[in-house]
């Protein structure tokens, strides 16, 4: 226990199309990640806890560590879906990617700019799921940095005592360069 294996990133992959959902989801599965895959963002927004804030309970938390999303989808983009999550004091800090089939330098920059990780272009590749592994990470250390987050309830987190304090921390992980990101050792 302690060390982080990437069958324990839960990514959540929303894309309209069956083909493309399909693919994304068999890239991932490959690469051992656990994928839950909707055909909408309202389907997202469900899954996650949000498409009715007022009616949102806490009672479950849903342990989603990316998200990956199509741009262009009927009903709420990926563009708007990206906006609700960064908008949620519990979800802002799920690292969120967008891809879509249009090259448009404008869109690309949009989505960067409110917060999305990254832009992948259509059809989505083994190379581009190797690209999300930092991200995964990013989102661990900024739950372990943060104890009041909501998600931070993951795995490999433990209560340790000593004489005269206790103090939480993630097993195998230490900041061996000082610069404030957690050195992972990954299996």
């Amino acid at each position: 226990m302690g060390m982080v294996t990437d069958s324990q990133f839960h990514v959540l992959a929303v894309d309209d199309s069956v083909i493309d959902r399909k693919l994304i989801e068999r890239l991932l599965k490959t690469s051992s990640y656990q994928v839950t895959a909707v055909d909408s963002g309202n389907k997202a927004l469900e899954f996650l806890g949000l498409l009715n804030e007022d009616e949102q309970t806490n009672s479950q938390v849903i342990q989603v560590n990316l998200i990956i999303t199509d741009y262009c989808m009927p009903g709420m983009t990926g563009y708007d879906l990206l906006r609700k999550i960064k908008e949620s004091a519990s979800l802002k800090d799920i690292p969120v990617v967008i891809m879509s089939s249009e090259n448009i330098p404008s869109r690309i920059n949009r989505c960067l700019e409110e917060g999305a990780e990254e832009f992948f272009l259509k059809p989505v590749q083994l190379a581009d799921v190797n690209k999300l592994k930092p991200h995964l990470m990013q989102g661990i250390s900024k739950e372990i940095n943060e104890p009041n987050n909501i998600n931070n309830k993951r795995k490999g987190l433990e209560e340790i005592d000593s004489a005269d304090r206790t103090r939480t921390r993630l097993n195998d992980t230490i900041d061996i360069n000082n610069d404030g990101l957690p050195d992972l050792e990954i299996v």
